[in-house]
């Protein structure tokens, strides 16, 4: 994104200023907080930079497409602040081909709505991170499968999918570690996952728990507190990526309004019972194409339904062991393990309207494989 020009703007002696940055759509960012502040500079980078903030505190970054009458401001990233003159990159003009930046901040993790006791919500800082916008689609699977396995690299699964800008199902956790491996070497970056302390022996093989170097340039699974900050989208308490409602028309999903252990479920509002016919040909999986839906706020698609997500952590529910992220803190990357079960996220096309939404934890063992399981890698920056 570029920046094109600067806007002075006050409102309530909380917005200072907004600038406005072109892209594939424009945006419009304002700062709000405890204190009145101004923005100083806009970098080519994508930089923010604005003084005047209260020591100790926390300010948000908000975002809208357009200005006009009646203008939305929906929440893009919540900034810790520690000194009056701040320094946050919060878009970027030239993201790796096929990810977007999620910017450093705090939220709010998990929620208690409608029921949910596994995700108790606590506050935690996340630091930068690329994201890849799209589920990872059977084509891409193939192709960096065809690599790898020529490569030295052995897979349980070989992968399916639909069509070929579906998402890859059907791979178990230890196969898509290896392969975002594999893409990193493709991509002569520097692997994440190693089979020894040392890291020198890259991970191509077999199925024991990995080593991970955290500060490698290649691709990795999402902890699960980067998970959920992506697929909020920078949105405060809401059920889902866009709001607290559901419909066909935001994600592929079993739509049923007394999904909920049968007693209703008023934010689903598809048009009809069961799978979306949009989908549903008679023959599974009842998958949808990778960017069918519109993004969230942070340009991200399908972090609700279609396929779950694995992420990298171990499940663990309350009482909460050390390095769970509902334990709060900077970049937690779950419980030490090795524990039974693997996260996963987002929801699927065989999951009811509950199962989408962003605190919604899922889990199973990191060998399972099936037509419901895909994922997604990040990079670090």
């Amino acid at each position: 994104m570029k920046t094109k020009y600067f806007i002075p703007f006050i409102m309530l002696a909380l917005f200072t200023s907004v600038y406005q940055a072109a892209a594939q759509e424009t945006q419009f960012f304002r700062i709000a907080g405890p204190a009145a502040t101004a923005i100083t500079a806009i970098r080519a980078d994508g930089t923010l930079v604005w003084n005047n903030a209260l020591a100790g505190t926390n300010y948000t970054v908000q975002m809208a497409t357009s200005l006009g009458g009646g203008t939305n401001w929906v929440d893009y990233v919540q900034l810790p602040v520690t000194d009056a003159v701040n320094v946050n990159r919060i878009i970027d003009p030239n993201p790796p081909a096929g990810m977007a930046l999620i910017p450093a901040g705090s939220f709010t993790m998990g929620d208690t709505l409608d029921g949910e006791g596994d995700a108790i919500p606590t506050n935690v800082t996340v630091s930068a991170f690329y994201m890849d916008k799209n589920l990872v689609s059977y084509s891409q699977w193939q192709s960096i499968y065809s690599w790898a396995t020529n490569h030295g690299y052995g897979f349980v699964n070989a992968g399916s999918g639909k069509a070929a800008n579906h998402p890859v199902q059907t791979v178990d956790w230890y196969d898509v570690v290896k392969w975002s491996n594999a893409r990193s070497q493709q991509a002569g970056l520097t692997p994440v996952y190693y089979t020894d302390a040392g890291l020198t022996q890259v991970y191509t093989n077999g199925q024991g728990t990995p080593y991970v170097n955290w500060t490698a340039n290649g691709y990795r699974l999402p902890t699960e507190a980067e998970w959920e900050k992506a697929a909020r989208g920078g949105l405060s308490g809401q059920r889902f990526p866009w709001g607290d409602t559901i419909s066909w028309s935001q994600a592929n999903y079993i739509a049923d309004p007394l999904s909920l252990d049968r007693t209703g479920c008023s934010y689903d509002l598809a048009t009809g019972m069961g799978n979306d016919p949009t989908f549903d040909d008679g023959v599974w999986p009842f998958t949808s194409p990778v960017n069918y839906f519109a993004p969230n706020g942070y340009g991200l698609y399908d972090m609700a339904g279609n396929v779950w997500q694995w992420c990298w952590d171990w499940y663990a529910a309350p009482t909460y062991p050390p390095g769970s992220p509902y334990l709060g803190g900077t970049d937690p990357r779950g419980p030490v393990g090795p524990l039974k079960y693997r996260v996963l996220r987002g929801g699927s096309w065989v999951g009811y309207a509950e199962s989408a939404r962003c605190a919604d934890r899922y889990h199973y063992g990191p060998v399972t494989a099936y037509y419901f399981i895909g994922f997604r890698c990040v990079r670090g920056l």
